[in-house]
């Protein structure tokens, strides 16, 4: 991969509401497939990508991009977001602790309290709203104590099949991994990809590593990284992603965006652009560090993607285990 003579920051840019708003609008979705849709992006899966993205299988190499689903992840209990809570119901001392009958049969079993978006996981299309709506048009009256009526991680269930395609930004920059605060903007992601010599595409699952799980081993603690400063992508990013039309778009940070934001009128506003407004899903706390490897060596950076959701009726997140293979 050739990298830039003089390895750089990638500095944020200051929008305002407005422009945020403005490029929102640009790639807005709704209705592109009539007013009852609640796929958004998903639509550009079509069974022929599908197909042509399995025979990216040559080696049969797999990575799992998840991190593991225990105690010592990164949440903080902000918003409700605890680490996975792992109980046995019943373990090897139960059985123990009764002598068995000779040739009985014994169980142990197992339960867990998880928040769905507590580790490795995709934000479905209703999880976000902006004034008063969430993707399509929906209002917030559409999710109830009950879950969500319409834009459910469930319509990704037998959708979340395709080419992956993984842009490993610090590697192109010559870096271990991007600082804190630094924002990747469109020109960044399409400049990464001709020099890795990948082309992004209709359907595709971009994946965009920063680095940031590889500092945090390095110190051997999470700190902030739940919702503290971090590297991720800047609002212009979504400019390279919609006008290619991709399904997803992945990353190795808590949020998917820079923090802090760019616009300081507005949280989240590249969530605001892609879910709610073009129906891109966005993927959390991917661990891509094996997978950049095996890619930098090889010299391929596209692999099919399985990275299905749990069917979890009206969830507004799953927890995932992506699988790559190459």
């Amino acid at each position: 991969m050739n990298s830039p003579s003089t390895p750089r920051r990638l500095e944020p840019r200051t929008l305002s509401r407005a422009q945020v708003e403005q490029t929102a609008e640009r790639h807005r979705t709704w209705g592109r497939w009539g007013p009852d849709d609640e796929l958004g992006a998903a639509n550009y899966l079509t069974a022929d990508l599908v197909a042509k993205a399995a025979q990216l299988v040559r080696r049969g190499a797999v990575f799992s991009l998840s991190l593991p689903m225990d105690r010592s992840g990164p949440q903080t209990g902000v918003n409700g977001r605890v680490n996975p809570q792992h109980i046995m119901l019943k373990h090897g001392g139960d059985i123990l602790a009764v002598p068995p009958e000779v040739g009985e049969l014994r169980a142990t079993d197992d339960a867990v309290y998880l928040p769905l978006q507590s580790s490795t996981q995709w934000d479905a299309l209703a999880h976000m709203f902006y004034d008063g709506h969430t993707y399509n048009g929906r209002g917030p009256e559409t999710v109830t104590s009950q879950g969500a009526q319409f834009n459910s991680i469930t319509n990704l269930r037998d959708r979340a099949v395709g080419r992956g395609v993984l842009l490993d930004i610090p590697r192109w920059l010559g870096r271990e991994w991007l600082d804190p605060g630094e924002a990747i903007q469109a020109e960044d992601l399409a400049e990464c990809a001709r020099a890795q010599g990948s082309e992004v595409g209709e359907g595709d699952f971009v994946l965009v590593r920063t680095g940031q799980i590889t500092q945090r081993r390095s110190v051997g603690s999470w700190g902030d990284y739940a919702g503290g400063p971090a590297p991720g992508l800047g609002v212009s990013a979504a400019d390279f992603l919609c006008q290619r039309r991709v399904a997803a778009i992945a990353t190795d940070t808590w949020g998917v965006e820079a923090l802090p934001y760019e616009s300081g009128e507005l949280r989240a506003p590249l969530h605001i652009i892609l879910l709610i407004n073009a129906g891109v899903y966005l993927g959390e706390l991917w661990d891509l560090d094996a997978l950049a490897d095996d890619c930098a060596a090889d010299g391929t950076y596209e692999f099919f993607l399985v990275a299905v959701p749990l069917s979890i009726t009206g969830a507004v997140g799953s927890p995932v285990n992506p699988i790559a293979i190459k």
